[in-house]
């Protein structure tokens, strides 16, 4: 997911799980296998912290396929929010993804 592409959920809701392909600086697909990856959200900009560092789920590491499942309190505000991944490798070297901007999430307000 290119940082531009805004992610759209609606208030309250927990699906779809904000699903990822982490790439590197060169575009190609970061290798996380053996890695610990988290998944961190704050408003925009640089606002109040939302999801803290929670544990993503890697479907396939070698592709730097990864998603996170939403909780109830991840989506109960509408708002705008920045998200970033940070990756902690076996040798404990970090990087957070994207390297260049963030994971635009836009929670819409809800009706009810």
């Amino acid at each position: 997911m290119p940082p531009s592409k805004t992610f759209k959920i609606k208030q309250n809701d927990t699906k779809p799980p904000l699903k990822v392909v982490l790439r590197d600086s060169d575009g190609l697909p970061a290798d996380v296998t053996g890695a610990t990856v988290l998944f961190s959200m704050r408003v925009q900009p640089a606002g109040t912290t939302k999801v803290d560092k929670q544990a993503v789920t890697v479907n396939d590491a070698s592709a730097g396929d990864i998603e996170y499942a939403w909780i109830a309190a991840n989506t109960d505000t509408a708002d705008v929010y920045e998200g970033e991944f940070q990756v902690t490798y076996a040798d404990a070297s970090i990087q957070t993804f994207p390297n260049d901007g963030y994971v635009l999430i836009d929670v819409k307000d809800d009706v009810e």
